[in-house]
């Protein structure tokens, strides 16, 4: 029997002080728990006149575009994307809902120190000394289990637009996809064979929804919304509210800025994509720095393939990069070594 992306995570088991956040309700000053060193904040002074690329989805050089984007920065917004504002206005609605609960009843919802799935922080806090400016609450698959821990007799909107949500999304991650897979130039004769990325069991991997709440700091400029880091999967799909805070890292430049386009949403290239280009289209390493005024939220969606796919160079690279690896056996390997995990495969 397959297994799933949460199960794929059971292997680490984390203290409840890297799952549980702060009442962030109760808190006016920045404890010394979340103080970070002014150094790890500072911006590039390049980062300010750099912009990550806005494209079309139905334009015509759409491919090239893509292309050019994930070769030089990893990322790119996407605008004509098809998913209706209305839709992303109300999952952003449920995530102000949720995290706006008292923290007594957001903790009933509280991720199993061995689990992927419900509230808390990043699962990435482990590697840290001190502690981020951060809440979350992930979903993999249905939402139903933890819902009903928050809100025991209304819990059906909620999981109702999470499900649409992540169909949708799904729909728009395989079309994406595609047309990465096109920037590569794999034609479309040659996809199956070449990874068997678009087969319909590719199709069915249920991915993971991953809700963010960032609230007012009362000295951002020393702590660190979520610290630096590569998503794990082929591809990231983010909407962000209209409130500043990620930032992307550029080799020889520093931390670039990402400010939200209307209409627009993020994609970013994970480390799986990073694999199967060959090391051609980059990781993105990101973080979000928090507000002082502005409390931000944002919806991401990561898409992979099911756990047991074999993730590897496409055959098209005659001189391989990187050795092949399951994606189970890659997410217990960035679980134990975050960042060391890409350079443990490398051939």
């Amino acid at each position: 029997m397959a297994t799933s992306l949460s199960e794929a995570y059971r292997d680490t088991t984390l203290q409840l002080k890297h799952i549980i956040p702060l009442d962030f309700d109760s808190i006016h000053d920045l404890p010394e728990s979340h103080v970070w060193t002014t150094k790890d904040n500072l911006l590039s002074e390049k980062g300010d006149i750099l912009s990550i690329p806005v494209i079309d989805l139905n334009a015509l050089n759409a491919t090239e575009l893509v292309r050019n984007a994930c070769q030089k920065w990893g990322m790119f917004h996407l605008i004509n994307h098809g998913i209706p504002l209305s839709l992303v206005e109300e999952a952003e609605e449920h995530a102000r809902r949720l995290f706006g609960l008292p923290v007594e009843r957001k903790l009933k919802a509280l991720r199993s120190p061995s689990g992927a799935t419900g509230y808390g922080v990043a699962r990435i806090s482990q590697f840290f000394s001190k502690s981020m400016w951060h809440e979350g609450f992930t979903i993999m698959g249905s939402a139903v289990e933890h819902a009903k821990e928050l809100w025991p007799d209304e819990y059906e909107e909620f999981c109702d637009t999470m499900d649409n949500y992540q169909k949708k999304m799904k729909s728009l991650a395989y079309e994406i996809l595609l047309l990465i897979l096109k920037a590569l130039e794999v034609d479309d004769q040659n996809q199956d064979q070449e990874m068997n990325i678009c087969s319909p069991s590719f199709y069915q991997s249920e991915g993971a929804l991953q809700l963010n709440s960032y609230p007012c700091c009362p000295n951002p400029n020393r702590a660190v919304g979520l610290a630096p880091h590569t998503d794990s999967l082929l591809l990231t799909i983010l909407h962000q509210n209209n409130t500043n805070g990620l930032q992307i890292f550029q080799e020889g430049v520093g931390w670039v800025p990402v400010p939200p386009v209307s209409g627009a949403l993020v994609v970013n290239m994970g480390d799986l994509m990073h694999i199967i280009s060959n090391a051609r289209f980059p990781t993105v390493y990101h973080r979000v720095v928090p507000n002082e005024t502005k409390h931000r939220f944002s919806i991401a969606y990561f898409y992979g393939p099911p756990t047991d796919s074999i993730i590897a160079p496409l055959s098209k690279f005659q001189i391989p990069c990187f050795r092949p690896v399951t994606l189970k056996d890659y997410i217990s390997l960035k679980s134990k070594h975050l960042e060391k995990a890409l350079p443990l495969l490398r051939i």
